[in-house]
């Protein structure tokens, strides 16, 4: 750092006033078992880096010397992938879990989830292993792939993920699921579920029912059982073409009472569709199904939005790496909406990559050292982004939020920043 550096990536460096706010380093310590000035949560910290670039990797071989992604982790030189897997690899799936929950609460204290309704969904991430392993359909349209079953939880006001999990063969849809909703009842006791098909189990009913304090709105798998139940209601109006019903309903294996909510769309009979859904929640079955049951789609936003951060690829299918490199893409996740949230519109509708490539990848600058500060001097960033409102004396922003300039995985160097 005591020569001056000319880069393209120092967009990027307002990630670091944003893990401060975020307290990043910290988690990454928790998580590698190391210290401030050990290397491993330097190497991670390069891992949540890429993420944010939506890159895969980061070395020496796709990437210009000299442009300071390397200092920005607080390391003189770029990791290895065998640097990445060995340090993955010495850590456990309890680790990467307890990273997650961690985040939430942090997240939850910073008002990043703002509503009562948590979106469930099974996520199939296409998956490039060379392992011998069954093949499973993305769509019903495609062909069978290789592919990483992972379950997300998310916030469906703000749009921000809670956590995941991963399914495997010794975990099914409804042990993934009910890990999951264990890391949400400690953000949201009272949530209302909406979940998926695949969730439609008398077990994960059971237990949403007697052992936590969640509604739940889950659509029916249809069968002749079903279909009959459907086709003997009376349905209630609400527009044309729209009618719903409701009874009660339990699953074979055992008594436990459920409302059967069911909507029924067409105005000919021999033209109608319907719908079911179970549900344990007092609010009214048109309200579940016409209001509360659209805002599950959000969680198909979130990947559409963030997906390219590491939540749309998979390789290894060793779960403890899995689990650490998305969960340390969720960490950049956080950190990278803490940063939109400052954009003005419409620029705070950017997704992941249009981020990547107009703001951390986008602008010239130098990166200089003055006394205890590093200086990153931005060039020609446009003024309507109004990051120099949010960025430029930096350590006095920082202080006066409560928090401590300085920036430990940069050996306690201050950071701000110059505009011209």
């Amino acid at each position: 750092m005591s020569n001056k550096v000319s880069s393209t990536l120092v967009g990027l460096w307002f990630m670091v006033a944003e893990h401060l706010r975020l307290g990043s380093w910290d988690l990454i310590k928790g998580y590698t078992g190391g210290d401030n000035a050990s290397l491993e949560p330097r190497i991670t910290m390069q891992m949540v880096n890429e993420a944010s670039l939506c890159k895969n990797r980061v070395r020496r071989k796709n990437y210009i010397a000299h442009q300071g992604f390397e200092l920005l982790n607080g390391l003189g030189f770029l990791i290895t992938d065998e640097q990445v897997h060995e340090l993955l690899a010495k850590h456990t799936v309890s680790e990467a879990q307890s990273l997650q929950e961690t985040l939430s609460l942090i997240r939850l204290n910073k008002g990043h989830y703002t509503g009562a309704t948590i979106a469930i969904d099974p996520h199939r991430i296409i998956s490039t292993t060379k392992r011998t392993m069954p093949k499973k359909k993305k769509q019903p349209n495609e062909p069978s792939r290789k592919m990483l079953q992972t379950f997300f939880a998310l916030d469906t006001k703000s749009g921000q993920p809670i956590g995941f999990g991963i399914g495997s063969s010794g975990v099914n849809t409804t042990k993934a699921t009910t890990d999951l909703l264990n890391m949400v009842n400690k953000i949201e006791q009272n949530a209302l579920i909406l979940a998926d098909k695949e969730h439609f189990t008398n077990v994960l009913a059971r237990y949403m029912k007697q052992d936590t304090q969640f509604e739940f709105l889950i659509p029916v798998i249809s069968s002749k059982r079903i279909q009959k139940i459907e086709r003997s209601l009376n349905f209630q109006p609400l527009w044309a073409g729209y009618a719903i019903a409701e009874t009660s309903f339990h699953f074979t294996a055992n008594k436990e009472e459920y409302r059967l909510l069911v909507q029924r769309e067409g105005e000919v009979g021999s033209q109608y569709k319907y719908k079911s859904f179970l549900a344990l929640s007092d609010k009214p079955a048109s309200v579940l199904l016409s209001e509360k049951y659209a805002e599950r789609w959000s969680i198909e936003e979130f990947f559409n939005f963030d997906g390219a951060m590491g939540f749309d690829r998979a390789s290894t299918f060793n779960l403890n790496i899995r689990y650490g490199k998305m969960s340390l893409s969720l960490l950049a996740q956080a950190a990278t909406y803490q940063l939109r949230q400052k954009l003005p519109k419409p620029y705070n509708r950017w997704n992941a990559i249009h981020i990547a490539d107009s703001i951390f990848n986008k602008f010239d600058g130098a990166i200089s050292v003055k006394d205890d500060t590093i200086i990153v001097t931005c060039y020609n960033v446009p003024e309507e982004l109004k990051l120099h409102q949010h960025y430029q004396n930096l350590p006095e922003k920082l202080i006066s939020e409560g928090i401590d300039p300085r920036v430990p995985w940069l050996y306690d160097f201050k950071l701000d920043f110059r505009f011209k």
